[in-house]
């Protein structure tokens, strides 16, 4: 039942307007809801079990049923919704469709968008928790803005301790010099893909003739090119997997040349072969020029130059592939190579160590599958002059190595396996828990532009594409009650983290008038924390308190199940600290929500 402490700073904000129901709908969560609050404030302090709402919240909201623990802060939201609906004094919502801002004055289209509101949503819910934030989305294609205007219960603000981050990426060589390794540089937390690229350039000494192709790599296949440098590093998540390829500058025409592994599954009793083919390891791009004519050979021997650091010594000494054709002069191993610089190409240095540099060095062939247009696939084993056929407007080729068992016996391809993290958590180091951060830091970076994550693009009017648009969230006004749920829980594909940051919050004074987009509204916006609620522990499991302060006495206490006891104000602060609530100060020149929203419709709650 950890997840209904959450409650208690909720209804110790007692209101003095009454829960009214409709007669003819059921209501079941406020009554029930209602009936909790009569008993918390009847005469006499003694410890409410709540099982009775308890067992009604699990009936309209299964997830939160049983003993396990449950998130507060998502507990708080369903309450919030199911009282808004049970309360909602409108009982037959008209039709509303938003309409965009097209360039009107942001007051006149903010007040169109809450009287909507207003005209489907009409509770003490929204009376008193509920405000309205300005949305805006910018297309980086044609430019077109879209503004909206969106009411929010409360915010759920990132906890950005630092200023920068930490990301590593593993660098692959396409020319054969050097073997891949992982390069962990240091960037803006809020930069763009041009800032990785030239901290990576910087780590791994990138020479004037070479350049860096920058891949996102996901299930052994290459997920997507970061090719734009104003690619936001926020779409980058700490479980991803980075690929950086050094490839040489060319002036010529090339092709990208794209190289995937597979290798056999497991028997399954199926017998065809190519049904078991399946990725492994890391996939591999180098160049290949597109000025001549490119033959099987050409592929092959790229691909051997690609692979070469991999190369087991004890295969460097086997003269084992017979075919002459197949042949390469040791000096075209490194035709990627600036022509102004040695190659220091391991593989050729090895094979020809005896032998004068005018001599062929012979090659095996690799067992490669040339991808079609058509998605027909081409062996490069065999006919190594045949030419491959290739659009004029080509850009790319896939190729698929098929590894073999006696092939891997030639290779040591553990580097091209367990492909690292973009950042891999660890134990929370004492610093991290008790750095401070202001909880300002965490609305600017709450309120700070970023593009969307491209699993949620933005459909442009404009253009008729779904867009990677850049989001800038303001705020427009404020609630009587303003939650603040500090976002210390981050979920991704592999695992979930808890952050312990210590988030340094106004008690007294926290003062919102500089963030409020609404300059007509000169009104300060200050606020006064009554309560919040803590979350000790790690994901799986966990305890929850709360502290609160009774108005009536002035004085904070600290709730603990069913163990009550005061605290001094100045140990309100806890790096446990996980949902905020405060109330609006009411001052000479102090405003309401409605009273200032030019729709005509007043809070009509006084709040005590």
């Amino acid at each position: 039942m950890s997840g209904i402490k959450l409650i208690k700073p909720f209804i110790c904000y007692r209101s003095q307007v009454e829960l009214v129901i409709d007669a003819d709908d059921q209501g079941e969560l406020a009554l029930a809801f209602g009936e909790l609050l009569r008993r918390l404030w009847a005469p006499g302090r003694t410890a409410i079990a709540p099982r009775q709402f308890k067992m009604k919240l699990a009936r309209f909201a299964p997830q939160f049923s049983g003993y396990n623990q449950h998130d507060s802060q998502e507990l708080l939201a369903f309450l919030l919704d199911g009282l808004h609906e049970d309360l909602n004094r409108v009982k037959h919502k008209p039709y509303k469709k938003s309409k965009d801002a097209d360039g009107r004055p942001d007051e006149e289209v903010a007040d169109e968008y809450w009287a909507s509101h207003i005209a489907r949503n009409d509770s003490i819910i929204v009376d008193v928790c509920q405000g309205q934030y300005k949305s805006t989305l910018v297309c980086p294609e044609c430019n077109k803005i879209s503004v909206t205007f969106d009411p929010f219960m409360y915010l759920s603000l990132p906890l950005q301790s630092t200023t920068t981050r930490s990301m590593t990426v593993t660098v692959f060589t396409c020319d054969g010099s050097a073997l891949p390794f992982a390069c962990t540089v240091t960037v803006p937390k809020q930069g763009r893909c041009r800032d990785l690229m030239n901290a990576l350039s910087c780590a791994c000494s990138l020479k004037n003739s070479e350049e860096l192709k920058l891949a996102e790599v996901r299930n052994h296949l290459f997920q997507r090119f970061l090719e734009d440098p104003l690619i936001s590093l926020s779409t980058i998540k700490d479980d991803d997997h980075l690929a950086a390829y050094k490839i040489a500058k060319s002036l010529k025409k090339t092709l990208l040349l794209r190289l995937i592994h597979r290798c056999q599954e497991q028997e399954t009793g199926d017998t065809k072969a190519a049904q078991k083919l399946k990725p492994f390891g890391t996939p591999l791009v180098s160049l290949i020029s597109h000025d001549d004519v490119i033959t099987r050979g050409d592929i092959q021997k790229v691909v051997h130059t690609m692979l070469s650091p991999l190369l087991r010594s004890e295969s460097l000494r086997q003269a084992d592939i017979p075919e002459p054709c197949s042949s390469l002069a040791a000096s075209d191993m490194c035709h990627h190579s600036s022509s102004d610089e040695a190659c220091t190409n391991p593989l050729s240095d090895s094979m020809n160590k005896d032998s004068s540099g005018s001599r062929a060095v012979t090659l095996f062939k690799l067992p490669l599958q040339l991808v079609e247009e058509s998605n027909a696939c081409i062996d490069l084993s065999v006919g190594e002059d045949k030419t491959i056929k290739l659009s004029s407007t080509s850009t790319s080729m896939l190729v698929y190595v098929d590894w073999s068992q006696e092939l891997l016996e030639k290779y040591d391809i553990h580097y091209l396996e367990n492909l690292p993290e973009v950042f891999k958590y660890g134990p929370v180091n004492k610093k991290a828990r008790t750095e401070p951060l202001s909880l300002y830091t965490c609305l600017e970076g709450f309120l700070r532009e970023e593009p969307l994550v491209p699993e949620d693009m933005w459909y442009c009017p404009k253009c008729k594409e779904r867009r990677q648009a850049s989001k800038k969230l303001d705020l427009w006004r404020l609630p009587e009650v303003l939650v603040i749920h500090l976002k210390r829980f981050s979920y991704s594909r592999s695992m979930k983290h808890k952050l312990e940051t210590f988030v340094n919050f106004p008690i007294r004074d926290f003062d919102l008038t500089n963030y409020i987009a609404n300059k007509n509204n000169t009104q300060r916006q200050l606020y006064e924390l009554y309560a919040l609620t803590n979350h000790y522990g790690g994901m799986g499991s966990g305890h929850y308190t709360a502290h609160i302060k009774l108005l009536d006495e002035n004085r904070w206490y600290n709730f603990d199940d069913a163990h009550i006891s005061p605290i001094n104000e100045e140990d309100v602060k806890s790096a446990a600290a996980y949902v905020l609530f405060y109330r609006r100060v009411k001052t000479v020149d102090a405003i309401s929500n409605g009273e200032n929203s030019g729709t005509g419709h007043n809070n009509g709650s006084s709040l005590k």
